[in-house]
């Protein structure tokens, strides 16, 4: 069998890309959604989960995203390869309106073929909290920023041509079996098995209706998936009363509170939107205590990534149950800076903690940054997952603040 196209036939190279596209895809699409259906019942924060279903969930997810960027650049080969190639004509060419509709379809199915994989990779890249992309393929891509409004954009598009997709295969394979059992032509044999180059191809030319009308069904689609909302999605902090404000000698001008996890091999950061500092601190140049300092956070306001919803579940922070934590501690000069030794308490479990921090004074201003580590075990979060490799025990609690004295009370 010749590897070249001809001008009534596919070679084998063509052939084997259409096929290989189409085992990808067949395997990717239900390995995707029975991934996504275990995510809901995972990410629901009332339902009891046990690590064999997560590790079930991301394995499966981290199978489709494989797929899909292999998707991807099997797609990208095939239209190089076609680029080079003659295009076979369409045996039904002498009607005019259904050879317009099929090669509207395959102008649907190429640029599916690279934007649904492409978009699913930019919303892995910007998402914290993911299943990963398995080897050779990396987590992250060039000028896409870990961002919970690109990956809501990203996951809108990725989920609104899918169905472009889906609708464009269904339509390609109503299209080949009319062929092969109404018009009984060669259609069908000439990208099976090669055969039906001797089939006369009607003469005909191509023309800018069936790209420009694709274009104009996608973007159809992508409107309408505006108007459906699937571009606002995005996890985000499950919300809750805001936190009072604390009397305090010194006031958090600005400041952030974040936890990064290691889940699966990759760190995961999250940020607590609300929570409120009381201090009590003189600057001291020599070893000895400089004031106090009471944290209060509401856990609520966290967002971490695709897992946020989860991580307000009973087995993890249980938020409807213990809706603040809290961190109260001495502030003592050393001799080499300042650490806070006291009590960190979550889910109304205190465990001793110390938190070593960074001081720059300018006047009534003061900077701080400092990070201290945690045992998630130590607390009772997610007791159910064992195996650090899914979900590893230490957390990293890191706070930066600018506060201002005399500024609260």
């Amino acid at each position: 069998m010749p590897a070249a196209n001809t001008a009534s036939s596919y070679g084998s190279v063509a052939r084997t890309f259409h096929w290989l596209t189409a085992l990808l895809i067949l395997a990717a699409w239900p390995i995707g959604l029975i991934a996504n259906n275990l995510s809901h019942q995972i990410l629901d924060p009332q339902v009891q989960v046990t690590e064999a279903q997560i590790l079930r969930t991301v394995f499966l997810f981290s199978m489709h995203k494989t797929l899909g960027v292999s998707v991807f650049f099997v797609a990208l080969a095939r239209i190089a390869w076609a680029l080079t190639q003659p295009r076979p004509g369409l045996l039904n060419a002498d009607r005019k309106l259904e050879s317009g509709l099929a090669e509207t379809v395959h102008w649907l199915l190429y640029g599916s073929l690279v934007l649904v994989p492409l978009s699913g990779w930019i919303h892995h890249a910007a998402t914290t909290g993911y299943a990963p992309i398995w080897w050779p393929f990396g987590q992250s891509l060039p000028f896409v920023p870990k961002d919970a409004a690109w990956a809501e954009i990203a996951g809108g598009v990725h989920e609104v041509l899918t169905k472009v997709l889906l609708v464009s295969v269904l339509l390609h394979v109503a299209g080949a079996v009319k062929h092969h059992v109404i018009d009984r032509d060669a259609t069908l044999r000439r990208m099976v098995t090669g055969r039906g180059a001797d089939t006369p191809v009607p003469a005909h030319g191509h023309s800018l209706v069936p790209p420009v009308l694709a274009l104009v069904l996608a973007g159809l689609a992508l409107v309408g998936g505006g108007y459906a909302g699937v571009y606002g999605h995005a996890s985000g902090a499950t919300g809750g009363g805001a936190l009072a404000e604390v009397a305090s000698d010194w006031t958090v001008d600005e400041g952030s509170l974040q936890i990064t996890v290691q889940q699966m091999g990759s760190e995961v950061t999250g940020s607590f939107a609300d929570w409120t500092a009381a201090i009590s601190f003189e600057p001291r140049d020599t070893p000895g205590s400089a004031g106090t300092v009471e944290v209060t956070v509401a856990i609520p306001s966290l967002t971490l990534g695709t897992v946020t919803s989860q991580a307000m579940g009973g087995e993890y922070f249980d938020a409807e149950a213990f809706p603040t934590a809290s961190f109260v501690a001495e502030i003592l000069r050393t001799e080499d800076g300042y650490v806070a030794p006291g009590t960190l308490t979550i889910r109304d479990t205190p465990v001793a903690a110390e938190l070593p921090f960074t001081l720059e004074l300018d006047g009534d201003t003061a900077r701080m940054a400092g990070q201290m580590q945690v045992d998630r075990m130590d607390f009772g979060i997610g007791s159910g997952v064992k195996d650090e490799k899914t979900l590893a025990f230490g957390v990293t609690i890191d706070v930066a603040l600018t506060a201002t004295r005399g500024a609260g009370g």
